[in-house]
């Protein structure tokens, strides 16, 4: 249970009007609320709960989205109807501020609702603005040896790890060692939750499945750039056209979920959407390059915790951003929410030194605040809308690189549970210098 919501603005806004620009990193957001609440109710009886709260609260209208059906955002998007998400058995409740206290003291009470909690605002997990490529090839003087020769030494120049040669592929996939897995992803569905992905990129609508968006009108196109990235990052081709490799698992069956606007900014409603959504669709891996800061000392929101525990046991792993508030070495942040969930696995970021990156959050927090592994997350390369391509860093840019390594080990071991694949996942890791609080189980690496 919880306390309230404290102030509540508009949603996505800071206490004086301004809406985070794209890009913007991450400690410079604040803490923002909806208004309304979310609600985990029991699956076994989640009518008895709803019914405590139409009777107490004066919830006006219920609408319920069963499976994949489509017209969430639309029903998300009005202000005066609470949302119940039969897969997962959870409901965005709609609620007059004068009835706060009486929906809290009513969930305290009903043992058929588990938890509430006030719906937060959620950011993509983007440290950098974009470096974007000005045409759809890269690198623009590939064929000019002298310029790639030069541009590879002043590479060098700057890093103090290993020497990483990413004119065929990107320093990030052959650090994780994806390109000397056989394994390709084929046949694995994998759910990117974020702003979307450009339906129209050459590399990707060879992959892309099926799409929804949770944001209320808006399409699935991605106006921001950063689900193109990430969707790229997990099942971009393995011979792109005009660009080295980017993807670990190029024959994914890929789900992509609008949950984040053209802004980067959604609620915990559109993220739970999306998330019963791509458990209603078959994902065996959600990955979820968003969320939202924390304080010290905070516990992990109990909501996320047990719809993940409900994708567990129905076969699916969740992967999310360990975050970027952190300033390093000065600052470590703890990783945020939804990455500080025991049953989400939470990545941390590294840069081509293999360090940890500095605005990497890290395991301030007990009780599911760990971080459980690290990926390249630095100068990473990958898809970007209008069939281009660009650069970004984040702890985003490091979890579909774990979640693309979740799709190969779910190839490899069809048969395993959601529980035995993110064993494998960790015990793959390699070690690493920093200590687990920094990296958790240390270097991903592909099978």
């Amino acid at each position: 249970m919880t306390n309230g919501p404290g102030p509540v603005g508009p949603m996505g806004k800071g206490p004086n009007g301004e809406r985070p620009r794209a890009g913007m990193a991450m400690g410079a957001q604040r803490t923002e609320y909806t208004g309304r609440y979310v609600v985990l109710l029991d699956q076994q009886e989640p009518d008895r709960g709803m019914e405590a709260l139409r009777s107490s609260v004066g919830i006006s209208s219920v609408e319920r989205v069963r499976g994949a059906e489509p017209g969430a955002a639309e029903l998300l998007g009005r202000p005066d109807v609470s949302v119940v998400f039969d897969e997962l058995g959870v409901a965005v409740v709609d609620v007059q501020p004068d009835q706060r206290h009486a929906l809290v003291t009513t969930a305290e009470a009903e043992s058929t609702i588990i938890a509430t909690e006030p719906e937060r605002v959620v950011y993509a997990s983007v440290i950098t603005e974009p470096q974007r490529t000005l045409t759809g090839f890269f690198p623009t003087y590939r064929s000019d040896d002298d310029e790639v020769s030069r541009h590879t030494r002043a590479e060098l120049a700057t890093s103090l790890g290993p020497a990483w040669d990413e004119r065929n592929t990107t320093w990030g996939l052959q650090g994780i060692r994806a390109n000397w897995s056989h394994l390709t992803g084929g046949g694995v569905k994998v759910a990117v939750l974020d702003t979307g992905v450009d339906t129209d990129h050459p590399d990707l609508t060879g992959c892309v499945e099926a799409t929804a968006s949770f944001v209320s009108g808006a399409s699935v196109e991605d106006g921001h750039g950063h689900g193109t990235h990430c969707v790229g990052t997990v099942a971009g081709p393995a011979r792109p056209g005009h660009a080295p490799r980017y993807g670990v698992a190029g024959e994914a069956r890929m789900l992509v979920g609008k949950v984040l606007s053209d802004q980067g900014v959604g609620s915990d409603g559109e993220i739970l959407a999306g998330m019963a959504w791509a458990v209603a669709q078959g994902a065996r891996v959600v990955s979820m390059s968003l969320g939202a800061p924390v304080e010290p000392g905070e516990l992990f929101p109990q909501t996320y915790e047990n719809v993940a525990r409900r994708a567990l046991r129905r076969g699916t792993v969740i992967v999310a951003a360990a975050g970027n508030e952190s300033r390093r070495p000065g600052f470590v942040a703890p990783v945020g929410r939804p990455a500080n969930c025991p049953s989400i696995l939470a990545v941390a970021a590294l840069g081509k030194d293999l360090g940890t990156a500095f605005f990497s959050c890290g395991a301030i927090n007990g009780a599911g605040g760990e971080v459980n592994i690290a990926a390249p997350g630095v100068d990473i390369f990958s898809a970007a809308p209008d069939g281009t391509y660009q650069t970004m860093s984040g702890t985003s840019m490091a979890t579909p690189h774990a979640a693309g390594v979740a799709t190969l080990l779910a190839q490899a071991h069809p048969d395993a549970s959601a529980a035995d694949l993110s064993t494998r996942l960790l015990s793959g890791a390699h070690p690493l210098a920093q200590p687990a609080a920094d990296i958790g189980a240390g270097l991903l690496q592909a099978p």
